[in-house]
């Protein structure tokens, strides 16, 4: 099993800023698709954005399309979700989610491995 870390979530004004981070102790994420999404009380998890292996063509939600940033650091076992112009309705707990497939999943069930998740909390 494949264990996951998230973190970098608090408590931001809408407009600021935060990065998360997913970091995987002690395996390589190299050969997995990386993605994050996000869920909030009474509804399903949703898709945020998505990289592959290749680093290459990041997929995003269009909700976050222009302000999220995915990026990946194979050499720390690590993945990056950069979000900028943060608005109240980014508000929920965020999870990182990671898949040994190519391509660029953007569903939930085709993830195998997932964090434990990290709140993210945007006032307005």
């Amino acid at each position: 099993q494949v264990q996951l870390v998230e973190s970098g979530g608090g408590l931001v004004q809408a407009g600021g800023s935060l990065r998360l981070s997913c970091a995987a102790p002690g395996r390589t994420l190299s050969n997995y698709a990386m993605g994050w999404f996000r869920q909030v009380p009474g509804k399903e998890r949703e898709f945020v954005a998505v990289i592959g292996w290749s680093d290459s063509s990041p997929v995003y939600a269009e909700s976050v399309k222009g302000r999220f940033t995915i990026s990946r650091d194979n050499a720390k076992n690590t993945v990056y979700l950069q979000m900028n112009s943060l608005k109240p309705e980014d508000t929920a707990v965020y999870y990182c989610a990671a898949d040994m497939r190519w391509g660029t999943p953007t569903r939930t069930y085709e993830y195998d491995y997932w964090g434990q998740g990290t709140q993210v909390t945007v006032s307005a």
